[in-house]
């Protein structure tokens, strides 16, 4: 025996094993998902690699732990009170319920859950587009007290996705104004390309606005919308399909710019 055990961990989803002495310090991981085995003790790479051995599933390299990237560098050195990744949709609207959850009944459906459903709902599926190298933040903050409902960024670009509640209605849009079912006409698209530039000007880059209404029976437009993509919320998916515009570094690099805090609070 060569006095080595592997120990399994989970993070972010993502299993990996680590390869540990005696008293207990690491010497090395194999991260499956990458197909690598990372060794800090290279020395003992042969012991390694037999404890290793049941574990590994086709072909893997082996080696010292790669040189971390910028986006890498930035997120480790990414204070966790400053790491807007861990958001969940309607992040915003989930910390307002819980303060304020209104009165235990009323006429009329809180207003707050009827967008918490269409946030949950929109941030779901561009959730589900991580394996396609997307990475999706939600509930970012702007100065003012607005913020961005969802940020997709992938090798299509980046969008500020903001989501509309529209379930069993009719949705009418005429370029600002867009009316949903018999509520009065909402300069909404205004609002929405505004996020977007405001997005660009804070990670200095283009960003792309999107609303998604999410259920509507019904979507009619008068004009075709200036610069916004208005999708259903079954059409989400449809963005990973779109031709490659971003490097995936560049992905790395602005996911691990828009993740901080910071980026969103210091700027006007």
């Amino acid at each position: 025996m060569n006095g080595l055990r592997v120990v399994p961990t989970w993070s972010h989803g993502q299993e990996r094993l680590y390869v540990c002495r005696k008293d207990g310090r690491n010497i090395a991981w194999y991260d499956r998902e990458a197909g690598r085995v990372n060794i800090l003790s290279e020395d003992r790479r042969a012991d390694i690699l037999e404890t290793l051995g049941p574990f590994l599933t086709g072909p893997v390299t082996v080696g010292p732990p790669p040189v971390p990237t910028p986006a890498e560098l930035a997120r480790l050195t990414l204070h966790p009170d400053d790491d807007l990744a861990p958001n969940r949709p309607g992040e915003a609207l989930l910390i307002a319920l819980d303060r304020d959850p209104g009165p235990a009944r009323r006429l009329r459906p809180d207003p707050r859950r009827r967008a918490l459903e269409a946030e949950r709902t929109t941030g779901e599926i561009l959730d589900r587009l991580d394996g396609a190298g997307w990475h999706t933040l939600h509930s970012l903050p702007l100065p003012g007290g607005d913020r961005v409902h969802h940020l997709a960024i992938g090798p299509a670009g980046l969008f500020a996705v903001h989501s509309l509640y529209a379930r069993k209605q009719r949705v009418l849009v005429a370029d600002p104004l867009l009316t949903l079912g018999r509520r009065s006409p909402d300069p909404l698209l205004r609002r929405v390309r505004a996020d977007a530039d405001r997005a660009s000007h804070a990670l200095t880059a283009e960003v792309r606005p999107v609303l998604a209404l999410v259920g509507p029976s019904d979507v009619r437009l008068t004009t075709t919308p200036r610069e916004v993509r208005l999708l259903r919320d079954a059409e989400l998916a449809g963005l990973a399909r779109q031709g490659g515009v971003l490097k995936p570094a560049d992905v790395e690099a602005l996911h691990a710019m828009a993740r901080d805090r910071r980026t969103w609070t210091s700027g006007g």
